[in-house]
């Protein structure tokens, strides 16, 4: 069997179990199919087949045609930025919880992974955003997200306040816990459970959402997906906040840094088997459409 794919690199958490042995049996499974299988230099497991080619991590992505994630949507969340920087395709093999983002199961075996392997798969390409923070003449780049950038209090003990500003025209000052600018990859993530909307993939939009917010007239919107959001905090010299990309803590803004959001250069080509139904994936991951008449009358 010849493969679409000649290098393919492994990622995820390597200390959960389940993980584990998911890995070693997708790079076991792969040399079979003609590919050759890259990890991590600083990965450690046992089990792996003599085949596989330790690389530096920071040079995992370059040297290969895909990457497959194995994990939760966290681990795709990591590798996403990588795939897109280096210009590769994303599979997902889910071994978390919800996976919204992996959408192979370990239960399908080896069917899916050899059909991607033989090219018939269906990609849809993801938007990122890029955040970066503006303090005084200097930029400072804060990274790419595929879910969300987010603003977040660094006070606990305090409401934090902030302004946002969308294409340079004021929108409003908002009071709470902070606020979050997602993708439509992003809008069943945070900003869902911040009272957000679920936003298509295939839109080129964007969901701003208020965390907490003071008032109950300060909902979430929609904007463009060509955008740019910024978020400045308030004049009070104690009013700091930090900012996340994906959830990990990228930079700080305080009085006078303007936070600036908007879609990245870079585009996640995300691979999915044959058959892939986002609305499929939204009705078993949320449960829609399962009547309850069977629990009410055994009630």
């Amino acid at each position: 069997m010849t493969t679409r794919f000649k290098s393919i690199a492994l990622m995820g958490n390597l200390q959960d179990p389940r993980v584990g042995d998911t890995v070693i049996a997708v790079a076991c499974h792969l040399p079979t199919r003609g590919a050759e299988v890259l990890i991590g230099q600083d990965q450690q497991i046992e089990g792996l087949p003599d085949t596989v080619r330790r690389v530096p991590q920071d040079k995992l992505a370059g040297d290969a045609e895909m990457i497959i994630a194995i994990g939760g949507d966290g681990a795709m969340l990591h590798a996403a930025r990588l795939a897109a920087e280096a210009g590769i395709p994303l599979l997902g093999v889910n071994r978390g919880r919800l996976g919204f983002l992996a959408d192979v199961s370990p239960g399908d075996r080896h069917e899916p992974l050899d059909q991607v392997l033989a090219g018939e798969f269906e990609s849809d390409e993801r938007m990122l955003l890029r955040a970066k923070i503006r303090s005084g003449d200097a930029m400072h780049d804060c990274g790419l997200a595929l879910n969300d950038v987010v603003v977040k209090r660094q006070d606990t003990g305090r409401m934090l306040e902030y302004h946002s500003y969308v294409d340079g025209k004021f929108v409003n000052t908002h009071g709470g816990d902070g606020f979050i600018v997602a993708t439509p990859t992003g809008s069943t993530a945070y900003a869902l459970s911040c009272g957000g909307p679920i936003v298509a993939p295939v839109l080129n939009a964007l969901v701003l959402a208020p965390i907490c917010p003071h008032t109950l007239s300060d909902r979430p919107i929609v904007i463009p997906g060509d955008s740019v959001t910024e978020v400045r905090v308030g004049d009070d010299t104690a009013d700091r906040a930090e900012v996340n990309c994906d959830g990990e803590v990228t930079g700080v803004i305080g009085p006078g840094d303007v936070l600036q959001i908007a879609a990245a250069e870079q585009r996640l080509k995300l691979i999915h088997p044959k058959g892939y139904d986002y609305f499929e994936i939204l009705r078993s991951k949320l449960n829609w459409g399962r009547s309850n008449r069977r629990t009410q009358s055994s009630a």
